[in-house]
């Protein structure tokens, strides 16, 4: 029975794992956010090696967890993070300088 338990919370945690947590749609009671995004490092200026998605808010750049820059087109693309600032309908809230993204919807 130990077994079969252990068994069962070892893979409740792989079915979660690598789900990034981002609603399809917002928290009715949560505010939109009209936000810039692109890549924190090519358009935004923030530190770092690599293209990361960043969202500016009311001139402030953040690096995003709960989505990645990878997960919307290609970077490089003409359109892409890394060549555009984009606009986007996000909910979130920042925590130690980084915005935990619930829902992000590129607008343009």
């Amino acid at each position: 029975m130990k077994f079969f338990i252990g068994l069962l919370f070892c893979l409740s945690g792989f079915t979660t794992f690598g789900q990034t947590g981002i609603a399809s749609t917002p928290d009715t009671l949560k505010q939109l956010i009209k936000a810039e995004v692109s890549c924190g490092q090519c358009k935004f200026g923030l530190p770092g090696k690599g293209c990361s998605l960043a969202v500016r808010i009311k001139g402030k750049a953040y690096f995003v967890d709960g989505t990645s820059i990878d997960e919307h087109g290609d970077a490089h693309a003409a359109d892409g993070f890394c060549n555009a600032v984009r606009h986007a309908l996000i909910q979130g809230k920042v925590v130690r300088k980084r915005f935990k993204v619930t829902y992000f919807k590129l607008i343009d």
